[in-house]
């Protein structure tokens, strides 16, 4: 594949329906009113010359060099910030304009580093290419005049460095760091010869604002913002677009090549989720896919006391079949299961749950979104009738009033978090529900909420209830929607339920602990606008009243008539790269692919005439069920694919005790994680850039992962799934993942129309795609919901008090959530250069709390719940109201999730993560539970096989 630029053309054109009549060059050009000369002369393949413009940024003018003429007008205007007009005649290249354009490199050039044969950008310089095309041969002012060629070049950053004297002031950089990512932490600073890049107040880029998302970098038209991976490397040669692997955003990269090796990884310009922009994650944290802690060679060992031990890919596979099968003739067919990964491929996932379905023959499979948004499938399931979002993520740019749940954007879906920032600088109104203050309530730049309704954890539920509350006694209901929409039986049951005064904001305010006139001014601004969207998180769903609070929210989008167009919607957030996919592959117990019910007679004879196999009626264990059984002595073998159970489950002490509780554990993953620690055979897996597929992102999605560079293992994840299924005598026999995905259009109504072909002709379709829509469905339910009968169905939502509750002996909240370095787990960032901005998870604790407890800023400080003890260090903050205190959990030796307790959602099981009753108190060493955790690590890799 050739290494070909993404061009730019200056501005975009307005959306217009007038077309406008012109001449460029002596050539007739129609183009859309609002297009800048720029753009139309490039629509008809004339490329003007430039440094100051970019399709990624507004017009700006600053750099001169894309001159013209206009007959009839005055001096040469910027064909950048230009707009066309009826009959204009336009001239982009003669002698006056060359001579100018000249000049104005040739001052460029006289204050830049003359050093192009052994600068890292040399081949792949916007400045270099200028120069060759306005035909620069000398430069006559005189280099020993005054000048910026030894400024002093900032390093700081570990992925790129900032190199001054090679600056042209262009601005591209300041002006990405403020419409695209709207950190704006680079600044124009002095005037005139002084004038220079500055991030922050004239501070190194790692002491500034800067987010390290990277659209400084690739706005850069010279090597004064350069990747270091380049300096080191070469420019690359080749690229190959791909899907990034981290977050639900799902964004989409051109993986820039020097054969095999990734030198850099450039957001994709077309991609449909990102256009262009990216995160500090998948940007530059892809180190490691190659870092020296992944395992390439299949281990096996009888015990986890025993030595692991290297062996060939068919003794492994053969091993781990023969144990799963003399389980199963000892104590049964549901005495083994396994576990999919929302960070593996749709094709992958789909795999594993055929491979237990009709290989093990049961129904024993479930996936990680139990842990964090599976009531977000039974809650839109049950109202809207489809368990996804709504919206594609540019629906926010036509919002007008933007309700956050639960939810941190800027951290956990940063390149959306960006997108949703420019709406609300163009004046979109934003409501905050959430117990802590995050950087959307008044930490980001030019950017503040509306409303902060800063409720106590637990309460989601009666919150949301009071809001709707608002909405039906003051008449802000949408009745036509509510009619030709919904079931108006359940609305009206509904409707009595909420209108009762025990909603009232003031009858909830002892509850939620947010004043009553805040619920009811926040309730008459989503209610009251034209498009009002909610986006939600993990801190909706991750309660147990989760699916409850899911339900609550569809109630009110449908009260409210948000539903079904542009700019409102339903949104969750999902958490990693392939969540909504993993559940959409069938990986919950009762579901197979598409979301229906193991107990349909219909669907099921639909896979068993596919499958060629008899299949389970019944539902199979989740998670948790799994882990109680194995404690039993009833569930002996588990297959895990990519998930690490060990670290991101709740009450972590009764999953490792299960997890020694098993015969077999066979961990499939690319390095040997908490969970492989318990295990009994190894299998390397590969990871996103190793491997063919595809992902679906939290709008639903489907975007192409493909292959940059051989698996290190040898084997793609599917690969192995197949290998293992044929060993147990479940016979698979595709050659590559598209095959795979033309099974699972076959099989599943909301898919017939995807496949790897139509994929990479669209770059991407969000589901459903089918013969109702061939191109796919940006916008859910526009006309009728996906329920049987078509009508949306409002459910009661009775606020139910959580069993965990403060206490004289625990009387503070712990709280968890994410920061934007690191992800999940940390398996994969923890082994990049991102620790250099979050190397150990803290405990936020208010002032307050810290000083009634002697607790300074970084002391060691012990958390302690009813489900055990750990130490962290403290971090005084007041974003953590009085009461709760905050953690991170991705870094396994601090134990988040040893505090966290057995409860979960009352309809999915989902873990209570939110809301955990602690004491924390000043200590001077580390917990019992961190000091066995480290000797069992350590012991574990002693029993590492040695070459």
């Amino acid at each position: 594949m050739s290494m070909t630029p993404e061009k730019d053309f200056g501005t975009p054109a307005s959306p217009s329906t007038q077309m406008v009549n012109l001449e460029i060059d002596g050539f007739q050009v129609i183009a859309p009113a609002g297009t800048s000369v720029m753009r139309a002369a490039a629509s008809i393949g004339i490329d003007i010359p430039k440094l100051c413009a970019t399709d990624s940024i507004e017009p700006f003018g600053s750099c001169r060099l894309c001159v013209v003429e206009i007959k009839g007008g005055r001096g040469m205007p910027a064909s950048c910030t230009t707009p066309i007009a009826e009959g204009m005649v336009v001239t982009t290249q003669n002698k006056k304009l060359a001579d100018v354009r000249r000049g104005v490199m040739e001052l460029y050039i006289s204050d830049h580093p003359l050093d192009c044969l052994t600068c890292a950008a040399n081949g792949d310089c916007e400045l270099q290419d200028m120069a060759g095309a306005v035909g620069l041969r000398e430069v006559r002012y005189n280099p020993a005049g005054e000048n910026h060629l030894r400024a002093v070049k900032d390093e700081s950053n570990p992925y790129f460095t900032f190199d001054p004297s090679k600056c042209i002031v262009c601005s591209r950089c300041v002006r990405a760091c403020e419409e695209t990512q709207g950190t704006f932490a680079l600044t124009i600073d002095g005037r005139g010869f002084d004038s220079k890049v500055s991030p922050s107040q004239n501070q190194p880029f790692m002491d500034s604002e800067c987010v390290s998302c990277g659209a400084c970098v690739q706005a850069c038209p010279t090597a004064t913002l350069m990747e270091k991976s380049v300096i080191d490397h070469g420019v690359p040669e080749h690229a190959i677009v791909t899907t990034c692997a981290y977050c639900g955003v799902g964004c989409s990269f051109r993986a820039e090549m020097k054969g095999s090796q990734v030198i850099r990884m450039v957001p994709h310009k077309d991609g449909k989720a990102n256009h262009g922009h990216s995160c500090v994650k998948g940007r530059f944290a892809f180190g490691y896919a190659t870092h020296k802690d992944r395992i390439t060679k299949p281990m096996i060992r009888k015990s986890i006391k025993d030595h692991w031990q290297e062996v060939s890919w068919e003794e492994a596979i053969n091993y781990a079949a023969s144990e799963l099968k003399r389980i199963q003739a000892e104590h049964g067919k549901d005495a083994i299961g396994g576990i999919t990964s929302s960070r593996c491929t749709n094709e992958e996932t789909y795999l594993v749950q055929k491979l237990i379905r009709a290989g093990f023959g049961n129904n024993n499979v479930d996936t990680c979104a139990r842990v964090c948004h599976s009531p977000t499938g039974y809650g839109l399931k049950q109202t809207f009738g489809e368990s996804s979002g709504t919206q594609n993520f540019d629906s926010v740019m036509k919002a007008d009033v933007i309700m956050v749940i639960g939810a941190n954007p800027t951290d956990g879906h940063p390149v959306f978090g960006s997108l949703m920032k420019k709406r609300l600088r163009q004046g979109a109104k934003l409501i905050v529900v959430d117990p802590r203050e995050i950087d959307l309530v008044r930490n980001s730049p030019h950017v503040k909420a509306d409303y902060h309704l800063k409720l106590r954890p637990s309460t989601n539920v009666a919150i949301i209830n009071a809001i709707a509350h608002v909405v039906v006694t003051e008449n802000f209901v949408d009745e036509e929607f509510v009619k030709f929409r919904c079931d108006v039986g359940s609305f009206n049951k509904w409707r009595n339920f909420i209108a009762d005064t025990r909603h009232a904001p003031e009858a909830t305010e002892s509850i939620t602990g947010v004043p009553a006139a805040d619920i009811r001014a926040a309730a008459r601004l989503y209610a009251g606008a034209k498009n009002g969207a909610i986006y939600y998180g993990l801190g909706v769903t991750e309660h147990s009243q989760g699916s409850t609070m899911v339900i609550g929210i569809a109630n009110l989008a449908m009260a409210t008539g948000n539903l079904g167009r542009e700019g409102v919607g339903v949104n969750p957030l999902r958490g990693q790269n392939n969540v909504q996919g993993s559940c959409d592959m069938g990986s919950f117990p009762h579901e197979y692919p598409g979301y229906r019910h193991v107990s349909d007679k219909a669907t099921r004879e639909l896979f068993e005439k596919d499958w060629g196999v008899k299949l389970q009626p019944e539902p199979g264990l989740r998670i948790p069920n799994m882990f109680d059984a194995a404690s039993d002595g009833s569930f002996l073998g588990l297959y895990v694919e990519g998930e690490d159970i060990a670290q991101s489950d709740p009450d972590i002490q009764h999953v490792h005790h299960a997890l020694r509780s098993m015969e077999c554990v066979i961990v499939q993953d690319l390095f040997l994680n908490e969970t492989a620690k318990f295990a009994h055979v190894f299998l390397p897996g590969s990871s996103f850039l190793e491997k063919n597929g595809t992902f679906t992102n939290a709008e639903r999605r489907i975007s192409p992962v493909r292959k940059v560079m051989p698996p290190l293992a040898g084997h793609e994840d599917w690969e192995i799934t197949q290998m293992l299924s044929n060993a147990l005598g479940y016979p698979m026999n595709y050659s590559h993942p598209s095959e795979i995905m033309d099974e699972i259009a076959r099989l599943t109504p909301t898919f017939t129309g995807v496949s790897f072909e139509k994929i990479d002709q669209l770059g991407s379709i969000q589901w459903p795609c089918n013969e109702h829509a061939p191109q796919g469905t940006p916008t859910m339910h526009e006309e009728t919901f996906m329920r049987d009968n078509g009508k949306g169905l409002f459910m009661l939502t009775e606020f139910v008090p959580t069993h965990e509750k403060v206490t004289q002996k625990f009387p503070l909240i712990l709280t968890t959530g994410r920061i934007l370095s690191q992800y999940n787990v940390g398996a994969q960032t923890r082994r990049t250069e991102n620790n250099v901005w979050h190397a150990e998870d803290l405990l936020e604790i208010h002032p307050h709390d810290a000083e009634d407890r002697g607790i300074n800023d970084r002391d060691w400080i012990g958390i302690k719940s009813r489900a055990g003890e750990t130490v962290l260090r403290a971090k005084i903050s007041e974003r953590v109201q009085p009461g709760v205190v905050y953690t991170t959990f991705h870094f396994p030796e601090s134990g988040a999730n040893v505090i966290t307790t057995d409860n979960s959602d009352w309809a999915t099981n989902c873990p209570e993560y939110k809301v955990t009753a602690v004491q924390v108190a000043k200590v001077s060493h580390t917990s019992e539970w961190q000091q066995n955790y480290h000797a069992f690590s350590e012991r574990q890799m002693e029993l590492l096989a040695k070459e």
